[in-house]
């Protein structure tokens, strides 16, 4: 028998103990800090993206992108109303909008409160660009009371439509999707006649690949929040599934970007991974 570790001495399971307690509290830690403190702290993210076929009359496009803002009990004016500020501080050329404006909003039965769909559309009243607002809806958006709201602030929601801006000279379309749109071929009819310049603006991004079968040049997602909780040497655990979780990607010749979005859902936290609104500069992409 071995002999009783004498004072002064660490045994074995003192050890596991201790990490067991530094991890714990590392993880508490965390949450609080995401709790806290991240979820209210919104980035701007600033991002030049190569856009095929791209004109030369729009290359230094500004698109100011701002998505999932979930307008809820735990997402409050001030956080939405901020982040609309620091989106109209960088001056856009023009305004687009990702869906998820509030959560559950279109669905009653599973908890929905449409008493946000007013104080969602509210915080970004402020949001004005000189080629306009535009949105699409997401998954948590019911498709009547939320465009009306939108629409008394000015802001335009696609809904599987297309509208052409004449920016600098050159057309340039925009291509809007419901969420429940997914099939190439629904996409392929709202995109038909599109300018050689267009962007479709899909609430998910695993659109990605109908918009690179159809060559559309850009698209403009949220959904995934960027994770939302990314986890050192670990990473965004809820969204592994989407082709991109956050920031720019391509397939084929489509370029795509997946904004980490403002608000949060299902639980009031984010960790390593802060909200943000998005500068896009538009530039022609290299040809070989």
């Amino acid at each position: 028998m071995p002999p009783p570790p004498t004072s002064g001495s660490v045994s074995r399971r003192d050890v596991l103990k201790g990490l067991v307690a530094i991890a714990v509290g590392t993880a508490t830690g965390a949450v609080a800090h995401g709790f806290l403190y991240e979820r209210h702290h919104v980035d701007v993210t600033r991002t030049a993206l190569r856009v095929a076929g791209l004109p030369e009359a729009l290359a230094g496009l500004r698109v100011g992108f701002m998505t999932d803002l979930h307008r809820s009990s735990t997402v409050s004016h001030d956080l939405i109303a901020t982040a609309a500020t620091l989106l109209m501080a960088e001056r856009p050329d023009l305004i687009i909008l990702g869906g998820d404006y509030v959560t559950w909003g279109g669905d009653l039965s599973v908890g929905g409160d449409r008493h946000f769909v007013e104080p969602a559309a509210d915080a970004v009243r402020t949001l004005s660009a000189p080629h306009g607002v535009f949105g699409v809806l997401g998954n948590h958006d019911d498709d009547r009371d939320m465009p009306v709201a939108m629409a008394a602030r000015g802001i335009e929601i696609l809904r599987d439509e297309r509208t052409r801006l004449t920016i600098r000279g050159e057309a340039l379309d925009l291509i809007g999707i419901r969420y429940w749109t997914t099939r190439a071929r629904d996409i392929a009819r709202v995109a038909r006649g599109a300018a050689k310049a267009s962007i479709l603006l899909a609430h998910n991004p695993s659109r990605l690949k109908e918009a690179a079968g159809l060559s559309l040049p850009l698209m403009l997602s949220g959904h995934t929040h960027g994770g939302q909780i990314v986890l050192p040497g670990i990473g965004a655990l809820a969204a592994r599934s989407f082709p991109i979780v956050a920031g720019e990607g391509s397939r084929n010749s489509t370029t795509a970007f997946v904004s980490r979005g403002v608000g949060t859902v299902y639980v009031p936290v984010r960790i390593n991974c802060p909200p943000e609104v998005a500068i896009l500069t538009l530039q022609p992409a290299e040809t070989a």
